[in-house]
C-alpha cells in the first residue's frame, strides 16, 4: 500500500509479475540464454543506475526475493501471476504455473495465480488447462501468441483452433483472458504479437474480459483504436509505466493516448516485475503530473483519483478483490450514500470516443 505525502492511501494490484528460472542449467539451448538477455537489456535500460540487479540476480531472484521486491518494498497489496512455458527454451519451463504456485503458496493472501493455454496443443492441451483449473482454480489464463511450439512460431487469436478453448474457458467459469500483444523478445517475432486480432474475438465473446498486456506496444496506436471499440479490452500497462525514468515524455505520450481512448477505467497497473521493480515506478508516478497541455489532450490531469483506479481499484474491481475501506473512493452523488468501490455500475466502462459517437 502506498501511503501519499498527506496521508491518503492507495491500494495496489500489480497485474503483471513473474517467477522465472532462466539459471545456466535451465537453459535447453542457446535461445534460453538470448531471451533473458533481452529482458536484461530492457532492466538496465529502464531502471535507475543505484537500483539495477546483477545479472545473476536477474536470472533467478526466487520466492523470498520477488517477496521482499514486491510486498515489502514495493508497495504491492496483491500480485497478479502471468505464467509462461517456453519450454522449446528452458528445460523445466521459463515462468511455468507450478513455478508460479509456490509464490502462492508462500504468499496466499498476496498473491493471484493464473493459467496458461497454447491452442496448438489441441485435445491434450484443453485436458491440461482443465486439470490444472481444477488444481489452481484460477480466474484468468495467460495466452502468448509468440511462443515457439514445435515447428510453429506463433498463432493468431483469429485462428479457428482458438474456439474449442474459449468455449472450455466458458465452461469453466474463466472469464479473464490476459494475452501478450507487444514487444518481441529474440527469437520471437514481433509479428506473431500483433494487436490487431484482438477485435474480432473480444468481439465474439463479449462476456470474456481481455486485458491486453502492455497495451500493444510498439502498435500501442492500433491498441488504443481496438480499446477504443471494444468495452471488453483492457490496456495492460506493464512496460509501458517502465518508461517513467528513461523516456517521460515517451511515457506522458503513451499514457495521454490511453486515458483519451479506454479513460481511466480501464487501465490496470503492472510493473512486468521482474523485468523492473515496482517501488521506483510507482514513486515515480504518484509524483507525475501531464503538462497543460498533454491533460487537455488525454482530457484528465492525472489525479489521485486517477492514479488510484490505475494503480489497483481498477483490476481490483476486475479480479474482485478486497479493497479495505480506506482504500475505496467516494461517490458524491446523492443516490450513493457513502463509500462504494470503482465501477460498480451495470454497465462496463466505454471508450470517450464511443460514448461521443
Amino acid at each position: 500500500m502506498y501511503l501519499t505525502p498527506t496521508g491518503e492511501k492507495v491500494f495496489v494490484v500489480d497485474a503483471h509479475i513473474h517467477m522465472w528460472d532462466a539459471r545456466p542449467e535451465n537453459r535447453r539451448n542457446r535461445y534460453g540464454l538470448t531471451f533473458i538477455e533481452s529482458f536484461w537489456g530492457s532492466h538496465v535500460g529502464m531502471t535507475p543506475d543505484e537500483l539495477r540487479w546483477s545479472f545473476e540476480r536477474f536470472c533467478h531472484y526466487g520466492i523470498e526475493g520477488a517477496a521482499k521486491d514486491l510486498f515489502e518494498d514495493g508497495y504491492v497489496d496483491q500480485a497478479i501471476m502471468l505464467p509462461t512455458d517456453l519450454r522449446e527454451f528452458y528445460v523445466n519451463g521459463f515462468n511455468t504455473i507450478d513455478q508460479s504456485a509456490a509464490f502462492k503458496a508462500a504468499y496466499p493472501d498476496k498473491v493471484v495465480l493464473n493459467g496458461r493455454m497454447d491452442p496448438r496443443d489441441g485435445a491434450r492441451g484443453l485436458d491440461r488447462l482443465e486439470a490444472e483449473h481444477a488444481k489452481y482454480k484460477f480466474k484468468a489464463v495467460k495466452l502468448y501468441t509468440g511462443e515457439w511450439n514445435g515447428a510453429s512460431k506463433g498463432y493468431s487469436l483469429k485462428d479457428e483452433i482458438m474456439t474449442p478453448y474459449m468455449e472450455k474457458l466458458l465452461a469453466l467459469g474463466v472469464n479473464i483472458i490476459h494475452v501478450h500483444k507487444g514487444p518481441t523478445i529474440h527469437p520471437l517475432n514481433l509479428d506473431a504479437f500483433d494487436v490487431r486480432d484482438v477485435d474480432q474475438i473480444a468481439s465474439a465473446y463479449p462476456t470474456m474480459k481481455f486485458v491486453v498486456d502492455h497495451c500493444g506496444m510498439p502498435r500501442i496506436d492500433d491498441f488504443c483504436w481496438i480499446a477504443g471499440q471494444e468495452p471488453n479490452v483492457y490496456g495492460g500497462l506493464a512496460l509501458v509505466p517502465s518508461f517513467i525514468h528513461a523516456r517521460p515524455k515517451y511515457f506522458a505520450q503513451m499514457m495521454c493516448d490511453l486515458l483519451f481512448f479506454l479513460g481511466p477505467d480501464r487501465l490496470l497497473f503492472g510493473s512486468d516485475y521482474g523485468i523492473t521493480s515496482p517501488k521506483w515506478i510507482i514513486e515515480k508516478f504518484m509524483a507525475f503530473e501531464f503538462s497543460d497541455e498533454m491533460a487537455w489532450e488525454a482530457k484528465t490531469q492525472l489525479t489521485l483519483e486517477v492514479k488510484r483506479k490505475i494503480l489497483g481499484l481498477n483490476a481490483a474491481k476486475l479480479y474482485d478483490l478486497e479493497v479495505p475501506a480506506e482504500c475505496r473512493l467516494i461517490d458524491p452523488s446523492p443516490e450513493h450514500d457513502g463509500e462504494i468501490l470503482l465501477g460498480q455500475a451495470d454497465s462496463q466502462p466505454r471508450s470517450p470516443i464511443h460514448v461521443a459517437a
